[in-house]
């Protein structure tokens, strides 16, 4: 009912810039917060930064000051430029939304399917 699309991850070296895109598509009456999380190898998905249909923001303490997250209400986009680029935070990023989708009015929280990031040293 509901489809997440993820771009923009890459390759980049240290102390450089990338911009992820998460775009919502499908049954959609609304959508409520909307977040990033990562997830290295070996390691738990951890969350990076969140944003409410207020435009409330929450990050994590390792990318405060670094990183930015914002959403496009019209397009159903969240994004996360990430600046100052290090090599822990070489992850599989992934977004989340909480959708209330269209004709039941019931919320369900859906993921997108994660796009590489990987800062080089």
């Amino acid at each position: 009912q509901v489809q997440l699309v993820e771009s923009g991850g890459g390759l980049v070296q240290t102390g450089g810039s990338l911009r992820l895109s998460c775009a919502a598509s499908g049954s959609i009456f609304s959508i409520n917060a909307m977040g990033w999380y990562r997830q290295a190898p070996g390691k738990q998905r951890e969350l990076v930064a969140v944003i409410t249909s207020g435009d409330s923001t929450n990050y994590a303490d390792s990318v405060k000051g670094r990183f930015t997250i914002s959403r496009d209400n019209a397009k159903n986009t969240v994004y996360l430029q990430m600046d100052s680029l290090k090599p822990e935070d070489t992850a599989v990023y992934y977004c989340k939304t909480s959708v209330v989708v269209a004709t039941i009015f019931s919320e369900y929280v859906y993921w997108g399917q994660g796009t590489q990031v990987t800062v080089s040293s």
